[in-house]
């Protein structure tokens, strides 16, 4: 049964609820937004010793659904703590179902909300910085409406990596990478209806000039592939793949003397 608290962390006031299953220690968090109001965030940490990286989930526009938990769950399986804000919370907050045309709404004007949920993902990572558990280091991953906070979280918000997962608008966000030189992955499928052929000739060009970016992109693969709540686009195979190179990025944020320990307990 859940237990409602509050914690103080640093100078931010979170109220949580708690919940410990299995092999990680989950909570649906409220984290004080730098401009004013408060925001929720659903906050996995794994029960793990020592200080381990953390990753931050950029959601679609369908919010910290049912998709994004299992990822952040999955995540902190893995001995990594995740966090997903509800980048939403200023207009209509919450998950909202696949066929609620509220996503629409609450989505645009589309450059003008990316904007402004730069600030969550960096309050996010302010509210991680209190947590025990935290090394310092973490990565930015974002899933469709998400995708740009991939670039921008190692660009401006403070994060060492960035992972796209089928991102959209992110042609208008092609530029930021010069001035990136922490680890990038951008991944798509070749059929994403939002992420047309000028948009994939122009990703797939960048890795040759910029060693720190890598690019995938899988044949017959459509947009929304990571998301098992939509079946019809939901590949098991570039999902596995996705989270296999996160995995990796993230591995990468730890300090030697954590993967030795790491290496010593398995």
């Amino acid at each position: 049964m859940d237990n409602p608290f509050a914690l103080m962390y640093g100078r931010s006031f979170v109220k949580s609820t708690i919940r410990r299953e299995g092999t990680m220690l989950r909570k649906d968090i409220k984290i004080r937004s730098s401009g004013g109001g408060e925001f929720g965030c659903y906050l996995v940490t794994p029960d793990a010793g020592g200080k381990v990286p953390a990753i931050v989930l950029a959601s679609a526009v369908h919010g910290v659904d049912k998709d994004i938990r299992a990822i952040a769950d999955e995540f902190a399986a893995h001995g990594y703590i995740a966090a997903a804000p509800d980048l939403f919370w200023r207009s209509i907050p919450g998950p909202l179902a696949r066929d609620d045309d509220r996503t629409k709404e609450r989505s645009q004007p589309r450059l003008e909300k990316i904007k402004a949920g730069e600030a969550d993902m960096a309050d996010t990572l302010s509210e991680l910085r209190g947590q025990p558990q935290f090394n310092g280091r973490a990565a930015a991953m974002g899933f469709c409406y998400g995708g740009p906070y991939a670039i921008l979280g190692p660009g401006r918000l403070g994060y060492d990596a960035g992972i796209s997962c089928h991102g959209t608008q992110m042609l208008d966000y092609i530029r930021e990478l010069e001035s990136v030189t922490q680890p990038v992955c951008i991944i798509w499928g070749d059929q994403d209806h939002q992420a047309p052929a000028p948009v994939l000739e122009s990703y797939r060009a960048v890795p040759a000039r910029m060693k720190n970016v890598e690019v995938h992109i899988f044949p017959g693969v459509l947009h929304g592939y990571m998301m098992r709540e939509n079946p019809k686009a939901f590949s098991h195979e570039t999902r596995e793949f996705s989270m296999g190179r996160a995995l990796a990025i993230l591995d990468g944020l730890r300090g030697e003397g954590e993967r030795q320990a790491l290496r010593k307990a398995s």
